[in-house]
Protein backbone atom coordinates (compact mmCIF):
# COMPACT_ATOMS: atom_id res chain seq x y z
CA UNK A 1 0.00 0.00 0.00
CA UNK A 2 1.15 3.37 -0.87
CA UNK A 3 2.26 5.88 1.72
CA UNK A 4 1.01 9.34 1.93
CA UNK A 5 3.50 11.63 0.42
CA UNK A 6 6.24 12.37 2.42
CA UNK A 7 6.81 9.61 4.72
CA UNK A 8 9.73 7.54 4.42
CA UNK A 9 8.96 4.50 6.32
CA UNK A 10 7.53 2.63 2.91
CA UNK A 11 6.77 3.27 -0.28
CA UNK A 12 6.97 7.15 -1.39
CA UNK A 13 5.10 8.00 -4.41
CA UNK A 14 7.74 10.15 -6.53
CA UNK A 15 7.08 12.02 -9.98
CA UNK A 16 9.00 11.64 -12.75
CA UNK A 17 9.78 13.74 -16.08
CA UNK A 18 10.90 12.33 -19.23
CA UNK A 19 12.01 13.62 -22.11
CA UNK A 20 14.18 13.15 -25.70
CA UNK A 21 14.85 15.22 -28.75
CA UNK A 22 17.33 12.39 -30.17
CA UNK A 23 17.21 8.90 -31.58
CA UNK A 24 18.86 6.42 -29.40
CA UNK A 25 20.21 3.07 -29.91
CA UNK A 26 16.38 1.84 -29.05
CA UNK A 27 15.21 4.26 -31.79
CA UNK A 28 13.32 7.55 -31.99
CA UNK A 29 12.51 9.38 -29.04
CA UNK A 30 8.69 7.73 -28.63
CA UNK A 31 10.26 4.78 -28.32
CA UNK A 32 13.64 5.37 -25.91
CA UNK A 33 10.75 6.95 -23.19
CA UNK A 34 8.68 4.07 -23.48
CA UNK A 35 11.99 1.87 -23.14
CA UNK A 36 13.08 3.60 -20.63
CA UNK A 37 10.09 3.31 -18.56
CA UNK A 38 10.79 -0.59 -18.94
CA UNK A 39 14.14 -0.17 -17.26
CA UNK A 40 12.88 1.97 -14.62
CA UNK A 41 10.12 -0.85 -13.32
CA UNK A 42 11.55 -3.30 -10.56
CA UNK A 43 11.81 -4.39 -7.20
CA UNK A 44 11.89 -0.76 -5.68
CA UNK A 45 9.95 1.03 -8.55
CA UNK A 46 6.53 0.68 -9.41
CA UNK A 47 5.42 2.66 -12.21
CA UNK A 48 1.71 3.61 -11.16
CA UNK A 49 0.91 6.03 -14.01
CA UNK A 50 2.26 7.55 -17.74
CA UNK A 51 0.85 10.65 -19.09
CA UNK A 52 0.39 10.26 -22.65
CA UNK A 53 3.30 11.75 -24.81
CA UNK A 54 3.61 15.07 -25.56
CA UNK A 55 5.34 16.92 -28.43
CA UNK A 56 7.57 20.08 -27.09
CA UNK A 57 9.29 22.63 -28.65
CA UNK A 58 12.99 22.30 -28.00
CA UNK A 59 14.29 25.21 -25.41
CA UNK A 60 16.58 27.43 -26.12
CA UNK A 61 14.96 27.99 -29.22
CA UNK A 62 16.64 26.68 -32.14
CA UNK A 63 18.70 24.56 -30.11
CA UNK A 64 18.11 21.29 -31.93
CA UNK A 65 15.22 18.95 -32.53
CA UNK A 66 11.53 19.07 -30.93
CA UNK A 67 11.26 17.31 -27.78
CA UNK A 68 9.09 14.06 -26.65
CA UNK A 69 7.85 14.70 -23.18
CA UNK A 70 5.93 13.04 -20.85
CA UNK A 71 5.35 12.92 -16.66
CA UNK A 72 5.25 9.38 -15.24
CA UNK A 73 4.05 8.86 -11.00
CA UNK A 74 5.81 6.01 -9.38
CA UNK A 75 5.52 4.22 -5.90
CA UNK A 76 9.58 3.45 -4.78
CA UNK A 77 11.13 2.18 -1.67
CA UNK A 78 14.03 3.97 -2.81
CA UNK A 79 15.76 7.38 -0.75
CA UNK A 80 15.66 10.40 -3.18
CA UNK A 81 19.37 10.32 -3.90
CA UNK A 82 18.93 6.16 -4.83
CA UNK A 83 16.28 7.03 -7.07
CA UNK A 84 17.80 10.42 -8.72
CA UNK A 85 20.97 7.45 -9.17
CA UNK A 86 18.54 5.20 -10.98
CA UNK A 87 17.46 7.85 -13.20
CA UNK A 88 20.88 8.65 -14.09
CA UNK A 89 21.69 4.97 -14.57
CA UNK A 90 18.82 4.89 -16.73
CA UNK A 91 20.33 7.31 -18.94
CA UNK A 92 23.24 6.32 -19.19
CA UNK A 93 22.41 2.81 -20.30
CA UNK A 94 20.43 4.49 -22.77
CA UNK A 95 23.74 6.35 -24.10
CA UNK A 96 23.25 10.04 -22.24
CA UNK A 97 26.05 11.86 -22.27
CA UNK A 98 25.97 15.18 -20.05
CA UNK A 99 28.00 17.65 -22.34
CA UNK A 100 25.42 20.51 -22.27
CA UNK A 101 23.39 21.75 -19.80
CA UNK A 102 19.63 22.40 -21.51
CA UNK A 103 21.74 20.48 -24.50
CA UNK A 104 20.50 17.91 -27.11
CA UNK A 105 20.00 14.67 -25.12
CA UNK A 106 18.86 10.90 -26.05
CA UNK A 107 17.19 10.48 -22.57
CA UNK A 108 16.44 13.56 -19.89
CA UNK A 109 14.93 11.51 -16.77
CA UNK A 110 14.17 14.45 -13.56
CA UNK A 111 13.30 13.47 -10.35
CA UNK A 112 10.34 16.44 -9.73
CA UNK A 113 8.89 15.68 -6.42
CA UNK A 114 9.46 12.95 -3.70
CA UNK A 115 6.54 13.03 -1.70
CA UNK A 116 5.77 15.87 0.24
CA UNK A 117 9.95 16.66 0.32
CA UNK A 118 11.48 19.63 0.66
CA UNK A 119 15.14 19.18 -0.22
CA UNK A 120 17.83 20.21 1.15
CA UNK A 121 15.49 23.13 3.11
CA UNK A 122 13.36 25.72 1.85
CA UNK A 123 15.94 28.28 1.68
CA UNK A 124 17.62 27.10 -1.08
CA UNK A 125 14.88 25.70 -2.79
CA UNK A 126 13.60 29.29 -2.78
CA UNK A 127 17.17 30.48 -4.21
CA UNK A 128 17.18 28.06 -7.17
CA UNK A 129 13.48 28.67 -7.89
CA UNK A 130 14.01 32.57 -7.91
CA UNK A 131 17.08 32.18 -10.08
CA UNK A 132 16.84 34.59 -12.99
CA UNK A 133 16.62 32.93 -16.26
CA UNK A 134 19.90 33.82 -17.54
CA UNK A 135 21.97 32.61 -14.28
CA UNK A 136 20.14 29.30 -15.14
CA UNK A 137 21.50 28.13 -18.20
CA UNK A 138 25.36 28.86 -16.68
CA UNK A 139 24.74 27.37 -12.85
CA UNK A 140 23.38 23.79 -11.93
CA UNK A 141 22.98 23.09 -7.83
CA UNK A 142 25.90 20.66 -6.24
CA UNK A 143 22.43 18.75 -4.48
CA UNK A 144 19.57 17.68 -5.35
CA UNK A 145 16.87 20.19 -5.02
CA UNK A 146 13.14 18.86 -4.38
CA UNK A 147 10.46 19.70 -5.50
CA UNK A 148 12.30 20.09 -8.67
CA UNK A 149 12.60 24.43 -8.76
CA UNK A 150 11.34 25.27 -11.89
CA UNK A 151 8.04 22.48 -12.18
CA UNK A 152 5.73 25.90 -11.90
CA UNK A 153 7.42 27.64 -15.15
CA UNK A 154 7.35 24.30 -17.32
CA UNK A 155 4.47 24.07 -19.98
CA UNK A 156 6.09 20.37 -21.37
CA UNK A 157 6.44 19.24 -17.24
CA UNK A 158 2.94 20.51 -15.69
CA UNK A 159 0.52 19.51 -19.02
CA UNK A 160 1.10 16.10 -18.73
CA UNK A 161 1.38 16.39 -14.99
CA UNK A 162 -1.91 18.00 -15.27
CA UNK A 163 -3.57 14.81 -17.23
CA UNK A 164 -2.37 12.84 -14.99
CA UNK A 165 -2.70 14.31 -11.46
CA UNK A 166 -4.23 17.37 -12.04
CA UNK A 167 -4.77 18.13 -8.27
CA UNK A 168 -1.15 16.98 -6.88
CA UNK A 169 -0.28 19.89 -4.54
CA UNK A 170 3.36 21.61 -4.97
CA UNK A 171 4.57 21.36 -1.54
CA UNK A 172 5.70 24.84 -1.24
CA UNK A 173 4.36 26.78 -3.38
CA UNK A 174 0.35 25.08 -2.28
CA UNK A 175 -0.85 25.27 -5.83
CA UNK A 176 -1.98 22.21 -7.72
CA UNK A 177 -0.83 20.90 -11.10
CA UNK A 178 -4.05 22.22 -12.71
CA UNK A 179 -3.80 25.51 -11.23
CA UNK A 180 0.04 25.85 -12.35
CA UNK A 181 -0.65 25.03 -15.73
CA UNK A 182 -3.75 27.21 -15.82
CA UNK A 183 -1.08 29.87 -14.57
CA UNK A 184 1.00 29.49 -18.12
CA UNK A 185 1.22 31.48 -20.25
CA UNK A 186 -1.19 29.90 -23.21
CA UNK A 187 0.75 29.95 -25.92
CA UNK A 188 3.08 28.03 -23.90
CA UNK A 189 0.61 25.45 -23.13
CA UNK A 190 -0.68 25.51 -26.42
CA UNK A 191 3.07 24.44 -27.97
CA UNK A 192 2.82 20.79 -26.01
CA UNK A 193 1.15 19.03 -28.10
CA UNK A 194 -0.18 15.57 -28.00
CA UNK A 195 1.58 12.30 -30.42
Amino acid sequence: MLQPFGQENGPISAIIGLGANLPSAFGPPKQTLRHALALLRGVDIEIQTVSQLYETPCFPVDAGPDYVNAVAILATGLSAADLLSRLHQVEAEMGRVRATRWGQRTLDLDLLAYGEVIRPDLAMFQHWMELPADDQTRAAPEQLILPHPRIQDRAFVLVPLAEIAPDWRHPVLGRTASQMCGDLDPADVAQVKPL
